[in-house]
């Protein structure tokens, strides 16, 4: 797990914070133990951001990492849910509306390369 410290001005610079986040996130775990980066580990973070795609819907921005959905970021403010807010995907399609999972512009978040966690 890493925290994204970062505050953003802008949605872009804050879904930027996210995945590189995550980036740090799996370099983490690949190099535990004091191991050097190779093979596989490495061919994967030099592709992470081809690998990530960014699609803007009319209330949720999309991350997808490879074939999965990473995460959701609210848009503008709705309901319990606030502009930058992180959710985390409940189908291909649409978040889990339970609860975000942190903030893309304030920062001071948990995440992993797997994707969004609670907040404690």
């Amino acid at each position: 797990m890493i925290t994204v410290d970062k505050k953003a001005d802008n949605l872009n610079d804050g879904i930027t914070n996210l995945i590189e986040g995550a980036k740090n996130d799996y370099i983490k775990m690949s190099t535990s133990g004091g191991k050097e980066l190779t093979g596989y580990s490495k061919e994967q973070v030099e592709n992470w951001n081809n690998n990530t795609k960014v699609s803007f819907g009319k209330k949720f921005i999309k991350i997808v990492h490879g074939h999965g959905v990473f995460a959701f970021v609210m848009k503008e403010d709705s309901g319990k849910f606030k502009k930058g807010d992180i959710l985390k995907a409940a189908s291909w399609r649409a978040p889990a509306l339970n609860s975000a999972r942190g903030n893309v512009l304030t920062g001071n978040y948990p995440i992993q390369w797997t994707g969004p966690l609670y907040l404690r």
